[in-house]
């Protein structure tokens, strides 16, 4: 009967999140590695397999476009969860406020004067070959100047340990659903150390959420009417759809359930009549939205919903045209905007980057395709990237082609040493490399999840964390420490 034995775990040249060295687990995870260094093989096995169960139970799943009809899967699960002090969470809170904050005021700024294309901060040609700017969107005042009120940035660590955001995703970002489930799942199977308290709740993000929709209504005073709009069952986020109309109380539509009459208001078709809509928690894209506006083919949307938007008649999260500031261009000049919104220093890094639109980033770029990690500016979900180390040169020079087409729609990065924390394989804990996603919510005031969703790539030193690219999930603790205990030192297989 073999048991875990922390000291046979090696981690090699990464970080691991919680564990200092083989055998030295960090201070926040102490407890955990503790507990599980008495579990034997079977009894892993065990709490593995009432994961899987309550998952399927509990009826979380997700789903992968390209496997055709067989659409729908039980939602990748490890059941070892990450861990980061409280200590340290509280520092990338702030960041993430910071950095929020900076960018509403930066899509407000694109859509009135545009004052940091004329003081030279933000080229204009970024702005000019943006796919995502609406110009639809100029002039509009959305509530509290809020357009991203949804928004869930991507932190990596780095082999020096240093959290930094890899992206930011402010259209319609998704996930929050898996990391709330993760903690139901992992409530079940690990009930013993939620007794000492130290593990921060997660549970309030949808309470948060549905006071800052509400707080957008056009009827101040009123009980507003929220609903969640979906394009339907076959989007890959349909579950979390779902899933947070219920966790809120409010209804899931679709476009075929909503109108907008000629005093530009929107309605819900009910059993009892129309019904006045305040608050649309929209999960379909913009070129969809509005077939009067956008896509005149769309099915998806509300004819006039725009029209409704423009008039202050319905408030929209997150707002059209947010995802100006969805672009991995845009993304690499973050910490100026930070600079020169806030007249703060960042206090969170991005990851170094090249952008191809400048003729000497370009050059370098391609020269070292086989070094580094390029992204197309507005994909999401792990689509057109090239992964440099593990690229053939066919792929390579097909990258090189799109690069020179089309410059400005390409980005690049080092690749990065992610971190590892412990992921069960073959019964036992072994790295994987992990990200996180935090979801913040910007209204009145701003709020940032405790943790987030942490991915993890299931393969052996695959850096692919994307579910819809084969990458699993865990929970993510954000565990209060006593900061003046001394680390434990050993745990070896009882």
């Amino acid at each position: 009967m073999s048991q875990v034995n922390w000291n046979n775990y090696v981690c090699h040249d990464f970080y691991d999140e919680l564990l200092a060295a083989p055998g030295q687990p960090r201070t926040s995870a102490d407890e955990l590695c503790n507990m599980l260094a008495h579990f034997s093989a079977e009894e892993l096995a065990e709490r593995k397999t009432a994961a899987e169960i309550a998952i399927r139970t509990m009826g979380i799943t997700f789903t992968v476009y390209s496997e055709g009809a067989m659409i729908d899967r039980a939602w990748p699960f490890d059941i070892v969860p990450r861990i980061i002090s409280a200590s340290e969470w509280r520092k990338t809170e702030a960041g993430l406020k910071q950095r929020v904050q900076a960018l509403n005021l930066f899509i407000d700024d694109l859509y009135h004067e545009q004052k940091i294309i004329k003081d030279k901060v933000l080229p204009a040609e970024v702005l000019a070959q943006s796919v995502n700017f609406r110009p639809q969107c100029v002039g509009v005042n959305p509530p509290h100047g809020i357009w991203a009120h949804i928004c869930g940035s991507d932190l990596v660590r780095g082999g020096d340990g240093v959290l930094y955001v890899l992206e930011d995703n402010l259209r319609i970002p998704s996930g929050v659903s898996y990391m709330l489930e993760n903690r139901n799942v992992t409530k079940r199977v690990l009930p013993e150390l939620f007794a000492s308290g130290k593990i921060l709740p997660v549970d309030d993000y949808v309470a948060q959420l549905y006071d800052m929709l509400a707080a957008m209504s056009p009827r101040p005073g009123d009980d507003p009417q929220v609903v969640v709009l979906t394009p339907g069952i076959y989007n890959s986020a349909y579950f979390e759809h779902a899933y947070l109309a219920q966790q809120m109380g409010v209804e899931l539509v679709q476009g075929s359930d909503l109108l907008v009459d000629d005093d530009d208001v929107v309605y819900m078709r009910t059993v009892e009549g129309l019904r006045r809509v305040d608050v649309i928690y929209r999960r379909v894209d913009d070129e969809f939205l509005d077939p009067e506006v956008f896509n005149p083919t769309s099915v998806l949307g509300v004819a006039g919903l725009m029209r409704s938007w423009r008039a202050g008649k319905v408030a929209l999260a997150n707002a059209p045209g947010a995802g100006v500031a969805d672009d991995k261009v845009v993304y690499a000049f973050v910490p100026d905007i930070i600079r020169y919104y806030l007249d703060q220093e960042p206090l969170l890094p991005n990851v170094p980057s090249y952008l191809c639109m400048f003729e000497e980033d370009r050059k370098y770029v391609l020269e070292h395709l086989d070094e580094l990690v390029v992204k197309p500016a507005n994909e999401s979900g792990g689509y057109g990237m090239l992964i440099g180390p593990r690229s053939t040169q066919e792929t390579r020079d097909e990258f090189a082609r799109l690069i020179k087409a089309n410059p400005r729609n390409y980005m690049a990065q080092p690749t990065l040493a992610l971190s590892t924390t412990p992921t069960l394989a073959n019964g036992l804990p072994q790295p994987r490399h992990v990200d996180l996603r935090p979801f913040i919510l910007s209204g009145p005031e701003i709020h940032v999840t405790t943790g987030g969703l942490t991915r993890v790539a299931l393969v052996e030193g695959s850096l692919v964390v994307n579910s819809s690219q084969g990458g699993g999930s865990k929970d993510t603790w954000i565990v209060e420490t006593d900061e003046n205990a001394a680390p434990a030192t050993e745990h070896k297989g009882a």
